[in-house]
């Protein structure tokens, strides 16, 4: 694919796929028109150049390539009347009719992912999949299952969809709340997909990052919660830190090592109003309160003058409100920030026997840390090989080659 075509790729995918399954009701027929939208793209966009409104364009091109698909092989059961009425009802081919629609198509998109109706192991599997563009193979890493059993939850969610006829909309004021949760898990898993990639050669997604951030303030403007707004701050602190986060040869750069002038001031100050916001309301939740611990970080001048037993203290909040193997190994290395590598080891060594994080590269890699500062080099050796073997993420992995190299 064109390098050009490529980005715009990146950038509108998700987008032009969540804007198709609304007009055409069908996970499977959307993402059939984004794959012909983009050959059409392949053959045009070269000699051509690509329109002013890329995403408008992918659209609407999908579309029609549907209905002429449809049409030549007489499939139109395949569309129920209300979608058939939407695919004829426009006939404008760049829509500049809908921009408020696109704008908000994937905000629908993770309602309908996360509807009650679904199971919530295929609700979080089918939002992977279909917002944040995850490959099966990630989804079923991240879950610790086999690709083919993440493939039969997504399928098993779109015909559940497709059966109940679901509705492809933000919910009422009164349903919201019960569905909150789920699709703020969605989000930051999004945005997480964005500031630290699971695989491949870039280090972050800013596209992925930024419309995790565009999400949530829609989600503020329709329910401003104390977790929406939690959520809100710790996303736009860890974004803040984009800029210093790689180096000039595009090498990770560790936040103990990062030039904080880089930081974004801007958002720094955003998601501390955030911040103030959720805290006030006295309904303090994990997102509230790994914000907190994110201030703490963008305040500080260095690693050595954060105030790390806040941190730890904060930490032992967020494995109350909300248990995770992946919460308590950031207390471990906040711990080892006030104890000493000693106390971070024992603490990382505990959590790797109950075999929860053996599949994760950053506990064996935060273990090898422990390790050399100790002066345990073999052992370190061996746990940053461990790590590295387990790193699908190239700028990880070279970061953790060259720990090795270090080793001697």
């Amino acid at each position: 694919m064109d390098d050009g075509i490529d980005a715009i790729f990146r950038q509108h995918s998700r987008k032009a796929l969540a804007s198709l399954i609304r007009l055409l009701g069908s996970f499977d027929l959307a993402e059939e028109a984004l794959q012909d939208a983009f050959l059409q793209a392949a053959r045009q966009w070269p000699e051509k150049g690509p329109p002013d409104n890329p995403l408008a364009w992918l659209v609407s091109t999908g579309r029609f390539q549907v209905i002429d698909r449809l049409r030549r092989h007489k499939r139109f059961g395949e569309l129920t009347a209300d979608v058939t009425d939407t695919l004829y009802g426009s006939g404008t081919v760049e829509m500049q009719d809908e921009p408020e629609l696109l704008a908000d198509d994937e905000l629908r998109l993770i309602f309908i992912c996360c509807h009650p109706a679904l199971q919530p192991d295929a609700q979080l599997a089918l939002a992977l999949r279909e917002v944040c563009g995850l490959k099966t193979e990630e989804i079923a890493r991240a879950f610790l299952v086999s690709a083919p059993t993440i493939a039969q939850r997504i399928v098993r969610a779109k015909k559940r969809i497709r059966e109940l006829a679901l509705p492809y909309d933000v919910p009422d004021a009164a349903a919201l709340p019960a569905r909150l949760s789920v699709v703020l898990h969605v989000i930051y898993l999004l945005f997480n997909e964005g500031y630290a990639a699971s695989s491949g050669a870039d280090l972050m997604r800013q596209d992925l990052a930024e419309e995790a951030i565009r999400l949530n303030r829609l989600l503020i403007g329709l329910l401003p919660g104390p977790e929406v707004l939690g959520l809100g701050a710790l996303m736009l602190f860890q974004h803040a830190r984009a800029p210093a986060r790689r180096g000039a040869d595009g090498d990770l750069v560790l936040l103990a090592d990062q030039d904080r002038r880089l930081w974004r001031q801007d958002l720094i100050a955003g998601a501390t109003t955030l911040l103030e916001r959720a805290w006030a309301s006295g309904e303090v939740g994990a997102y509230t309160l790994q914000a907190a611990i994110a201030g703490v970080h963008s305040t500080a001048t260095s690693s050595e003058e954060t105030d790390w037993r806040r941190i730890v203290g904060l930490y032992d909040l967020v494995l109350q409100a909300a248990p995770s193997p992946i919460a308590a190994l950031n207390r471990a290395v906040a711990v080892a920030m006030v104890d000493g590598p000693a106390g971070g080891l024992a603490l990382v060594d505990r959590l790797l026997e109950t075999g929860e994080l053996g599949a994760y590269h950053l506990a064996h890699a935060a273990r090898a840390d422990f390790l050399r500062q100790i002066g345990d080099i073999a052992q370190a050796r061996q746990a940053y090989q461990q790590a590295l073997s387990l790193a699908k993420l190239e700028p990880e992995r070279q970061f953790l080659a060259h720990r090795i190299r270090e080793l001697g």
